[in-house]
This record gives C-alpha cells, structure tokens and sequence, in this order.
C-alpha cells in the first residue's frame, strides 16, 4: 500500500497531501523518477530556475499535489513563507489508439505483466512503446509549465512541483499513467481483461493454459496464508549437569549459547524468506560466523574464546558485532577492508556527494581510500564495495560503525552525527 497515507483516490484525480522536507537524500530513486526530472532539466532554460525548484522542493515549500489527466498543481510557497503561488505542469495525453497498443504491448510478455500488476514500470515495456510511437516518459517540450507568477518558462515553482511529482512516481508509478489519462483501476482492468482474453496458443499441449488459470483466479479457493512469524525465536533445552558428565569433552555453557544463536539466526532467515528487509549472509567465513556468535551476549569464558579465536581482542570484537548489527556481512567487509575508489566508481561517488548537499552546505571532506573523513566533526562515511554509504565516528580514538548504509551520502552522514544515548546523557 503506497504509504502516502493521506492520499485521496478520487478515480480522475488524485491529491497527495505535502510531503515532509527532504532534506539529506535524492527526489529520484528510481529510473521512471530520473526519466522525469531529466525531461525538466532539458526543457528548462534556465539551470538557476531548476536549482531554486530543488531548494523550495527540499524545505518542504510544495504543499498538497493534484494529479488529473493531461496536468499536476500544487500550491508553492517562497522561502519563509513570504508568498504563495499556484503552479501546474501541463502533460499531453496518449490517445484512444496509443492506449490501446500500450495494453496490446504489456499483455504480450508475462514478465511485463506481473511487474505492472505488482506495481512496477518494465523499462523494456516503455522502449517497446516508444519504439511503436507511444511516448509514456515526458520527452522535450513535454512538461509546460504554468505559473501565476507570470514567468513564461519553468520558474522555481513549477520546478519545485516537478521535483515534488518525481518523490511521488518513485512511490507509485501509476501516477504517470494518470497523467497520460488512465486511472489506475481503470487500467488494470483493462489489463485483466486484454489478458483473459488472450488467443489460446497452446491448443493440445498438456497443462493448464495461463490465460485460463488468470481468468478462474475469482473462482479457485485462495491459498491458504503462510504462517505466521513467531515473534521471538525458540529457547534451547537447557543441559543438565549430568550431560556434561556424559559427554567428556563438551562445554555445556558453551553449547548452549551456540543452540540459542543458532535459533536467533534461524529465526532471522526465516523471518527474509516471509519477506522482510534484508538479505540473508550465507557462505560465511569462520571469522565471520565467530562475529555472528558473539552478538548475543556471550558468556565471559565464551566471549574470551571468540575474542581470541577472531585475532580481534575484546575491543575489536565488541566493534566488529556492532559492525554485524548494522548490516551482516557486507557491514563487516566495510570494517576491516580499505581500497582504493577509482574511475568510475569515483566518478559516481562524487556526483553522490554534490548532489546531496547544497554547494554551501556541503561537509569538508578528508578522502583516503574508500573513507571520506570531517575531521573537525570525528565522522566518517565509508563506501562499501556495493555502492552505498555507511556512516562511522570516532569514540575514544576507535572509529566505529554509526548505523546502516544508505544510498544517499546525507542520510549517512546525519546517522554518525547522532549522539549515541549513552554519551548524550554524560555528565548530566
């Protein structure tokens, strides 16, 4: 469910309410969102104009947005609130027959299908269109812009209002679909019944034909619903003395904790695969799975022995679970592994960092390998090898991890600047 929360469904028209500022991270997250805010880079004359749209659009000066066909509008209000003024961006419609080869498009491969009913925009689906003359991403010339403060091109306010649409088209990119003149119901309706009535291809062959299966989907019982997740993993048994007894050899403190973790990560896979965030760590390495184990509050004789067998020391132990508890595996490559960022993982890392902050407002950064230090300030944000920020400070001369990653450098950079709780609390 778009989580939106306020939205208003009103078939032909849909107003989200103002969205929180958005300050410290990028308005375009995915591809159909970038495809948008580069058509209003190119259609813009003026770069400052587009600049002044960013800033009005992250202080949270874009109130309420009204989708229709063929138009969005929103209320823009100037820095401090001195003036208001409506703006609209005018978007041209497809037609009756531009529609109609766009469903023939979107029916003709499963996969487009699924991930247009499962709220995604194929971009093979969009280049098909377009290769067929059906536009459905605004090109040049596209996004008219209209404003009552009289400017004949895009000004800071309807190019705060395009920045605005773009956070709204990552959330839910039916949106544009909207603008183009179909309603989302109206839409996958259409779809639903292109598709059911799809020619059956596969006369004789043995199965069941898909296009029957789609059609007895209101017929068929629903499957049963999966289990659901217990909300704490399950206790191991506890061992009796007389076990140790037993089994010469065996450290019964020891096998006990190793039983409780192994049921915390059995609990957290099976908790992945009901579909939570987060990917599984597997084909851990020794030091990695010690890591792994000592996160649970290891007993003293056990932790001494984890300590030891990591080459880590307690202290370093301590720093690689906190590692663990930001983000697994990759969090602990980030850790303990310096290199060497260089063309065009460099490139992108720069453009990261000038696109998250405002010229003036941009941290003074110290690079060395794949660490970007503000010394004056004891943060730290290290790039992972994967692409994304993960944000660190330095407590009593150790840096250590300040939280998860984050694709945006700002985001990142905020978590290592929080003061941790014990600290805060310090001598009061």
């Amino acid at each position: 469910m778009n989580h939106y929360a306020d939205e208003h469904d009103r078939g032909l028209e849909r107003t989200f309410a103002a969205l929180p500022p958005a300050r410290g991270r990028g308005f375009a997250q995915t591809w159909w969102g970038r495809a948008w805010l580069g058509a209003l880079e190119e259609a813009a004359l003026d770069s400052a104009a587009v600049k002044a749209g960013r800033r009005l659009a992250r202080g949270g000066g874009v109130g309420a947005v009204t989708v229709r066909p063929g138009r969005v509008t929103a209320v823009v209000r100037d820095p401090k609130g001195a003036a208001a003024h409506r703006a609209d961006v005018l978007v041209p419609e497809l037609s009756a027959e531009q529609w109609v080869g766009f469903l023939d498009l979107a029916v003709e491969q499963a996969g487009h299908l699924a991930a247009l009913l499962d709220g995604e925009l194929p971009s093979h689906l969009i280049e098909d269109a377009a290769v067929r003359g059906i536009e459905l991403l605004p090109g040049l010339g596209d996004l008219e812009p209209k404003c009552d403060c009289d400017a004949w091109d895009h000004c800071g306010h309807t190019a705060a209002l395009c920045h605005q649409v773009a956070r709204l088209l990552d959330e839910d990119p039916f949106v544009l679909l909207l603008m183009r003149g179909r309603a989302r119901s109206a839409f996958l309706e259409e779809l639903h019944l292109r598709s059911a009535a799809s020619p059956d291809e596969s006369a004789g062959a043995e199965g069941v034909d898909a296009a029957e299966a789609w059609a007895a989907a209101d017929i068929l019982p629903p499957l049963p619903a999966l289990p659901r997740l217990p909300e704490t993993p399950g206790e191991p048994l506890s061992f009796e003395p007389e076990t140790a007894q037993a089994s010469p050899g065996i450290d019964p403190v020891a096998l006990e904790y190793l039983a409780g973790r192994t049921a915390v990560e059995a609990h957290r896979l099976l908790g992945q695969s009901l579909g939570t965030d987060g990917e599984p760590d597997i084909g851990l390495t020794a030091a990695q799975d010690a890591v792994r184990l000592a996160e649970g509050a290891a007993p003293g004789a056990v932790a001494d022995r984890l300590a030891e067998g990591t080459g880590r020391g307690g202290d370093g132990l301590a720093t690689a679970v906190r590692a663990w508890r930001a983000g697994g595996a990759a969090a602990l490559a980030v850790l303990d592994e310096e290199w060497q960022v260089e063309g065009a993982a460099l490139a992108r890392a720069r453009a990261a960092l000038e696109a998250a902050w405002e010229e003036d407002e941009r941290p003074l950064f110290r690079l060395v390998g794949n660490r970007w230090t503000v010394p004056a300030e004891g943060v730290q944000l290290r790039l992972g090898q994967e692409g994304r920020w993960w944000p660190y400070r330095e407590e009593d001369g150790r840096w250590v991890p300040a939280g998860g990653a984050d694709r945006d450098p700002a985001t990142a950079l905020a978590a290592a600047r929080l003061v941790p709780e014990d600290q805060s609390h310090a001598g009061t």
